[in-house]
C-alpha cells in the first residue's frame, strides 16, 4: 500500500507563558493521501501558520509526530529535519522570497544546489520546470524584470525543483491582484491534475472550494474534515 504524503498524529505546539502555557495547537491528527488537494482554513490565531511549520518541518511539535512520504520526522537534528525537509517539501509563500541577483533559472537551482546536483543536472531540472509553469522563454531573466504572477510561478517552480512528495503553499495568491491570482490557482489546479499533493493555506471560501477537502482549526484544534469537490482525472 502507498504511504501517505502526509501523516500526523496527535500534534501540539505549546508555549510556556508566565502565568499559563499557550496551546498553539492542540491534538492534531489527520492524513493527507497522495494526489490530494487540501485547502487549510481557520480564522487569525486558530494555528494554521503552527501547523504549517511543523508540517513542513521548520518548527518541532511539543508532543506527537509527522511523517513525510512514509518516513518518521520525528528525533530528527536539524542538519537531518533540513535534508528531510529539501527532498520532500516544496514550499511556496505568500511573498515570493525570490534572490534578486540570481537569474531566474539560477533561483529554481537553490534546493538542488543545496541537495548536491551537478550543475548539468540543475539546469536541466530546472528548465524542465520553469517551461512546466510557463516560463521556458524567461529562464535568464532577474526577478526585477517579471511581473508578480511571473514571479510567483517562478516560486512554485523552485517549490518543484526537488520533484517534492508534499507541496504547501500558504496563501499563494495574497499579494497578486484578482486576475493574477486566479491565474495562479489555475496553475496549482494543473499540477493536482498532474499528481501533485497539495495544501494550501487560505482564508477565502472560493479558494477552499477549488480543493478535494478542507481541513478548518479554531482555537489550536482541529473543527471539521469535510470533502470539498470530486477528484479530477488525473493527467
Amino acid at each position: 500500500m502507498t504511504p501517505p504524503s502526509l501523516a500526523v498524529e496527535h500534534l501540539s505546539k505549546v508555549y510556556p507563558l508566565a502565568e499559563e502555557d499557550f496551546y498553539a495547537l492542540r491534538d492534531v491528527s489527520f492524513e493527507v493521501p497522495v494526489g490530494e488537494y487540501v485547502a487549510l482554513m481557520g480564522p487569525s490565531g486558530s494555528g494554521k501558520s503552527t501547523l504549517m511549520n511543523l508540517i513542513g518541518l521548520l518548527d518541532t511539535p511539543t508532543e506527537g509526530r509527522t511523517w513525510l512520504a512514509g518516513q518518521d520526522a520525528g528525533d530528527l537534528d536539524p542538519e537531518e529535519a533540513a535534508a528531510m525537509r529539501n527532498q520532500h517539501v516544496g514550499f511556496v509563500f505568500q511573498s515570493f522570497h525570490l534572490l534578486p541577483r540570481l537569474s531566474v533559472r539560477e533561483n529554481v537551482e537553490v534546493p538542488l544546489t543545496y541537495a548536491g546536483y551537478r550543475p548539468a543536472v540543475r539546469r536541466r531540472r530546472a528548465l524542465e520546470v520553469l517551461d512546466r509553469v510557463g516560463l521556458g522563454d524567461r529562464v535568464n531573466h532577474h526577478p526585477s524584470q517579471l511581473s508578480g504572477g511571473q514571479r510567483q510561478r517562478v516560486a512554485i517552480a523552485r517549490a518543484l525543483a526537488m520533484n517534492p512528495s508534499l507541496l504547501l503553499a500558504d496563501e499563494p495568491t495574497g499579494n497578486l491582484d484578482t486576475e493574477t491570482g486566479m491565474d495562479i490557482l489555475a496553475l496549482f489546479d494543473d499540477l493536482h491534475r498532474q499528481g501533485s499533493t497539495i495544501v494550501m493555506v487560505t482564508h477565502e471560501r472560493d479558494v477552499a472550494a477549488r480543493c478535494q477537502r478542507v481541513l478548518r482549526l479554531r482555537d489550536g484544534r482541529l473543527e471539521s474534515d469535510s470533502a470539498g469537490r470530486a477528484a479530477p482525472a488525473a493527467a
